[in-house]
């Protein structure tokens, strides 16, 4: 089934653009989007997209809003302090979350269940009411800590989905590779598109 909402978590890893990218195909589909980024996330994306995520998060909703061209009903903004949020309560949880990108210390404090900000506690707040939680780890090599944690996440049903992009479609442009991965995340909450050549077609 089509998600209704789906939690965006953004963290401090290289790949904005898989995030933004991602946030605005959601959008497009009238899926509400409850988005929550760490301080490191917040950088990344200054550093590598024109957009610049400041201020409480009713203003970085306005930001986003404006960005998109979005209906404001269907974004939310957390912090990750915000405890009070629905992402932390099973309660109220969406029905995917996708943290993309995901660090490694993201990715490790989830597969311990730290819980220790909204972003962690949202995803073991996902596992433990078996909804769909997609993790896009941005690292290169993988230490095996990072591969023993994935691991152990894949055993509990998480998607772990490194943004390895394709080339067989013939590439020309970077937003093709970043479409290549947004399109795998989308199909993995089956949510139809049509971003990327399918093999074979």
């Amino acid at each position: 089934m089509t998600p209704k909402t789906i939690t965006l978590a953004m963290t401090g890893a290289s790949g904005a653009e898989y995030t933004l990218r991602l946030f605005e195909c959601c959008l497009q589909k009238n899926i509400k989007v409850q988005f929550i980024t760490s301080q490191p996330g917040q950088i990344v994306v200054a550093m590598e997209t024109e957009l610049k995520l400041t201020g409480s998060t009713q203003k970085m909703k306005q930001q986003l809003v404006s960005y998109f061209d979005a209906d404001p009903d269907l974004i939310s903004v957390y912090s990750k302090d915000q405890w009070t949020a629905p992402p932390a309560s099973g309660s109220s949880v969406a029905d995917a979350m996708v943290v993309c990108p995901c660090s490694m210390g993201s990715l490790g404090s989830i597969a311990v269940g730290s819980s220790d900000n909204l972003i962690h506690r949202a995803a073991d707040v996902a596992i433990k009411e078996r909804k769909t939680l997609i993790l896009v780890p941005r690292e290169t090599p993988f230490s095996s800590i990072h591969l023993e944690n994935m691991l152990k996440l894949s055993r509990l049903g998480v998607v772990i989905l490194p943004p390895n992009p394709g080339f067989y479609h013939g590439v020309d442009k970077v937003s093709e590779l970043v479409d290549f991965i947004v399109a795998r995340i989308l199909d993995q909450l089956g949510i139809d598109n049509d971003l990327s050549p399918r093999w074979g077609h």
